[in-house]
């Protein structure tokens, strides 16, 4: 059994909210009383449209924000649509991890229409020419940059250097670009050596330390004095399939099952709310772990000596909708029709949202990007949202961030780690063009080949 004390992805994303605490315009509002009438919307607000065109708006609009409001210089995703948030540098501070999540579907984006292809590779051009310049360590990326400069922009007091998880979120989706270009067209083949070059850049063996385990960051400054382990389960197994698909510097299936899976100590196997969970956290945390990795990731059929990961992503979700649904904190807006649990804004800042630390916070991304593993809850939750809290919660690039109905409180901005997995999981709900793409790229083949799974 798997208590609480192992959630240690939380003191990252705990991290961020100290950051966006700094400038924000959603951190500390007044808390209006709710309308007497919210939570008790009874007929759609707008237009009922057809269950696809919904989705093709959701998407696009969602997508945009990767794409027409990207940092201009470097061609990556702003952290967040915020400008006055992180101390005044929203408009500069650019994203690794939550602009691989929009580079993922880059590809999607050019088969549906709403880019080109020529323009796909123009900004692939941009972004790569940024990766190729700005700071790195040991061939890893910060977790946040100056768009403007290539400079590391500080995450926290002692995280100034190297973020691998956030590197390997970067490098699923530029992977997934490399696999969807084509070798025999010239200006894409230029692409994919450029792409495979700044893979193979990453040194995965020297965060092992020598402990049979990753850790998570590494600064000149400050070394390995964070100490985070990259421990399952939560959002990391990415680290882990890439680390062990590294044609240059590959770790070993002892460092997953020490590291990852904690020999075991990975499984927790007990029922919530009348779902088996087969590994980690009670409640299964913050639904973002079952989000982040598997926008490449096809865990349909993918399974290892631990749990088949299908299974433990619709058993995450359905225990975050039977817990919404249950509502036992009788939150006002809660309900079968509008759940969804995990990091985000909130009106105290941000904060990590899961059953065992619930605050009244809908996230619509936490639904949204479980469509894969809860057709017919998230196509619930997308209705609710479209169209009972249309004139609130939709925005210029989709649904906003979080929302409150209990404390009438809703976010008027965007992050990009909420934004993307919405695009790409929904897409791979429709169509698994990136997890066809990702699990066919032969890197990623032999790594899952060397940890053993089956897939």
């Amino acid at each position: 059994m798997i208590n609480n004390s192992n959630m240690m992805s939380l003191v990252k994303f705990t991290l961020v909210g100290v950051a966006l605490l700094l400038g924000s315009n959603c951190t500390n509002k007044e808390i209006d009383p709710p309308p007497a009438d919210v939570g008790f919307v009874d007929q759609p607000t707008v237009e009922v449209i057809p269950f696809e065109e919904l989705l093709d708006l959701v998407q696009q609009r969602t997508f945009n924000y990767f794409w027409d409001f990207a940092e201009p210089v470097s061609g990556l995703a702003r952290e967040t649509s915020q400008d006055d948030a992180l101390g005044g540098d929203g408009d500069r501070v650019v994203t690794t991890g939550g602009s691989g999540f929009g580079i993922a579907c880059f590809p999607a984006a050019v088969e549906r229409g709403w880019i080109t292809r020529a323009e796909a590779i123009e900004r692939l051009n941009k972004i790569l020419n940024f990766l190729e310049s700005c700071e790195t360590y040991h061939g890893v990326f910060s977790h946040w940059y100056i768009g403007d400069t290539g400079q590391t922009r500080d995450f926290s007091p002692l995280d100034n250097g190297a973020d691998l998880v956030e590197t390997a979120f970067l490098l699923q989706g530029l992977l997934i670009n490399r696999q969807y270009l084509s070798n025999t067209v010239p200006e894409e083949a230029v692409i994919i050596n450029r792409i495979s070059t700044i893979y193979e850049n990453v040194e995965w063996s020297w965060f092992e330390r020598g402990q049979n385990e990753m850790t998570w960051h590494w600064s000149p400054d400050n070394g390995f004095a964070i100490d985070l382990k990259i421990q399952g389960w939560n959002e990391s197994l990415m680290v882990y399939v890439l680390a062990a698909g590294s044609p240059t510097f590959p770790i070993t299936k002892l460092t997953y099952d020490n590291g990852w899976a904690r020999n075991g100590q990975i499984i927790n196997n007990n029922t919530y709310v009348g779902t088996v969970l087969p590994l980690g956290v009670d409640f299964g945390g913050p639904l973002f772990y079952s989000h982040y990795s598997f926008i490449g990731l096809d865990p349909t059929n993918l399974s290892d000596q631990y749990a088949n990961y299908f299974n433990q992503n619709v058993a995450h979700s359905l225990i975050n909708y039977e817990y919404c649904k249950n509502n036992p904190n009788n939150y006002i807006g809660y309900g079968g029709d509008s759940w969804g649990l995990t990091a985000s804004n909130d009106y105290n800042g941000y904060a990590v949202h899961d059953p065992l630390n619930d605050i009244g916070v809908i996230t619509p991304t936490a639904a949204l990007s479980s469509f894969p593993y809860t057709p017919e809850e998230s196509r619930k939750a997308l209705e609710y949202f479209y169209y009972n809290l249309n004139d609130r919660l939709w925005g210029e690039y989709g649904f906003y961030d979080a929302f409150s109905e209990e404390f009438n409180w809703f976010d008027d901005g965007y992050l990009a780690i909420d934004q993307g997995p919405i695009v790409a999981m929904i897409e791979n709900y429709r169509s698994q063009m990136l997890w066809n793409l990702f699990m066919q790229d032969q890197d990623v083949i032999n790594g899952l080949n060397l940890l053993e799974f089956t897939y």
